[in-house]
């Protein structure tokens, strides 16, 4: 992993922590969430501050996860909202905690000023021992206080005032004045500066998992479905529909059925043909390093060249990713490819709708030849995968996302993945009509 570590595509964006102040506050925090603290002098945290170098010391890399469905989190700056979060359980964790810190960034970056915030993504189970037990995963609540419970003080603090505002013989509570002045010397004016973090809950409807094998979970269509990422996933005894993501054409049929995916030959405000030929040079990439061939800087020209060379070995998917930029450049004969083609999910993206990003995700373990949709929408997948790669491999990977991709992340995310308005001229109707019949999805609709 030393490439992508040294060109900041693993591990990148993590907050440096070296300061006596900041380690002193880290430990109180760590110290009341685990029981544990740590005697490294500098380290790295993400979004949750979570850190491997702890993690390696700990010799627990969950040592903020327990269990893998209560994540735990660590506050020392409003800056981590920018950090990614590394060992994500479930898709949506990113998601939640960087809303909590947008939406409570004031108060957060008064906390975090004095003292660290500490913090847990709750639910209603503490610990899935069975599959089917990820389902009883419905809303994710966050609770968070400072390590010196600053929150906890304000909040009975202001009851104080509401009481001695409303009560007529408080005047002469000195009691209650005394307790009063006490705990504004800990939270100090909390009328003109509430020190509050409103409970915050939130809906776990479509998610995805790596627990138990990994699944995709959709409960927010009918009928409720899951994908079972592996065929040595645990099968579970699930009270809904589970598609195994080996059957191309039950996932298929569900992605339709639920209009999740669109072809990206149909889809607006991309240059449908410039991202087919880049998959196209990913394929053939992966089969230049099979034959020891260098690749660091290699130019599209290169790899036609290296395509040439082992035109015989490119994959099936490369052939028929050709035939379809042919078609939409060139106005060649529409190419059969239904799900059953090794291409299919290749020529997909997701549709514009709430699962965006779970669906784009979904589509990149389906490709995992497609080698930067695999990095931006499935990190944990792609890292998995480039354990398994040649040497010459990993040299073309990590050099291109770092040339390609790094400079311009959010360039790239949204003529991938964008929805824009199309304000180029319309296809005319007649090859839409053959989209619609003999496309990408003609024949699943054929099937069903």
């Amino acid at each position: 992993m030393h490439r992508l570590i040294e060109k900041g595509l693993m591990f990148g964006n993590l907050i440096r922590v070296d300061s006596p102040v900041q380690i002193d506050r880290y430990n109180r925090a760590l110290r009341h969430l685990t029981g544990k603290t740590t005697a490294l002098t500098e380290f790295h945290i993400d979004m949750s501050g979570y850190s491997p170098e702890v993690g390696d010391e700990l010799g627990d890399d969950l040592y903020l996860n327990r269990e893998g469905v209560n994540r735990q989190f660590i506050l020392l700056t409003t800056d981590q909202k920018t950090a990614p979060l590394l060992n994500a359980k479930f898709s949506t964790s990113r998601g939640i905690l960087r809303q909590f810190i947008d939406t409570n960034q004031p108060q957060l970056f008064a906390l975090t000023a004095q003292d660290a915030v500490a913090g847990e993504l709750v639910n209603s189970v503490y610990r899935a021992a069975r599959p089917e037990e990820l389902l009883d995963i419905r809303k994710i609540e966050i609770e968070a206080d400072t390590t010196s419970g600053t929150v906890r003080t304000a909040a009975e603090l202001g009851r104080m005032i509401d009481r001695f505002k409303s009560d007529k013989d408080a005047w002469w509570d000195d009691v209650l004045i005394g307790q009063m002045i006490g705990l504004a010397k800990k939270t100090g004016d909390v009328t003109r500066n509430p020190v509050t973090l409103p409970q915050m809950t939130f809906e776990q409807e479509n998610f995805w998992t790596a627990m138990f094998g990994g699944f995709y979970v959709f409960r927010g269509d009918q009928p409720p479905t899951m994908i079972r990422v592996s065929d040595q996933a645990d099968a579970g005894n699930f009270p809904i529909r589970v598609i195994d993501m080996s059957d191309r054409t039950a996932v298929a049929k569900f992605l339709k059925e639920h209009n999740l995916a669109e072809p990206l030959v149909d889809a607006r405000g991309i240059d449908a043909a410039a991202i087919l030929h880049q998959k196209m040079d990913f394929m053939v990439a992966e089969v230049a390093s099979r034959h020891g061939e260098r690749l660091i800087g290699a130019t599209r020209r290169d790899l036609r060249a290296l395509g040439r060379k082992y035109a015989a070995q490119l994959p099936e998917e490369w052939q028929g990713l050709a035939a379809l930029a042919r078609w939409a450049e060139d106005g060649g004969p529409w190419p059969k490819i239904d799900s059953n083609h090794p291409a299919y999910f290749y020529t997909l993206r997701a549709a514009r709708h709430d699962d965006v990003e779970l669906v784009n995700m979904l589509l990149a373990q389906l490709c995992p030849m497609d080698i930067r949709q695999l990095f931006i929408c499935h990190k944990e997948a792609f890292y998995a995968a480039y354990t398994t790669w040649p040497d010459e491999k990993r040299d073309y990977v990590a050099d291109f996302l770092a040339r390609e991709y790094a400079v311009d992340k959010a360039g790239t995310r949204d003529r991938l993945f964008g929805h824009r308005e199309d304000t180029r001229t319309a296809r005319p109707a007649t090859k839409r009509d053959v989209i619609d019949l003999v496309g990408p999805w003609g024949a699943v609709m054929r099937g069903r």
